[in-house]
């Protein structure tokens, strides 16, 4: 199972898309830099594959090149108006040593979808220490519904505790993060993109 959820990742070849879109938009990499806010080794080292962007990097991404987060995670290119995201079709972005330094992991859950206002995803929270959060802010809204353990969100001086069953609505452009406690975590997050 693990092999095929990998298998399934790397098909998605992520860092070639974010490619293709740049040549296609006539964008040097350095000017990508500078509308994401990212650095240019960075948006290289996602190019290459070498580094899983988090969601919110992948956001920023997506925004610039003129996308919906959910362009990454299709399979076609057909636009569809439902569409049915099965338990076994669900392909995590896996962790591995060039994403441990965000704490998470998250699986997209209407990549099919292309045209949306809204993302879903399941997210994994590993436990860690507070000074180990890694902080995002990008356009829009966010929610985050805990479906499991505990969950620390850190918006400013705002640290607030959320458990199983628990809900938290932010806007998403102030820097904010989170990690699990007492245990690993897991959460249905929405990102709304105007």
């Amino acid at each position: 199972m693990a092999h095929d959820i990998n298998h399934k990742v790397a098909s998605l070849d992520i860092g070639h898309q974010v490619r293709v879109l740049r040549n296609q938009r006539g964008l040097t990499l350095q000017e990508l830099a500078e509308l994401t806010g990212l650095s240019k080794p960075n948006l290289s080292q996602i190019e290459n594959n070498l580094v899983t962007p988090p969601i919110a990097t992948l956001l920023k991404i997506a925004t610039a090149l003129g996308v919906a987060i959910g362009y990454f995670f299709r399979e076609s290119s057909k636009p569809l108006n439902v569409v049915v995201t099965r338990k076994d079709d669900r392909c995590g972005v896996a962790k591995g040593p060039h994403i441990s330094h965000i704490g998470y992991t998250y699986e997209p859950l209407a990549y099919t979808k292309i045209n949306k206002n809204m993302e879903p995803f399941v997210v994994e929270m590993e436990e860690r220490e507070a000074s180990d959060i890694v902080f995002n802010n990008h356009r829009g809204e966010e929610f985050l519904f805990v479906l499991s353990g505990q969950i620390e969100f850190r918006c400013g001086d705002d640290v607030i505790l959320i458990e199983k069953g628990d809900s938290i609505y932010f806007d998403a452009d102030i820097p904010h993060g989170y990690r699990g406690v007492s245990g690993p975590a897991k959460a249905l997050a929405v990102i709304f993109r105007p």
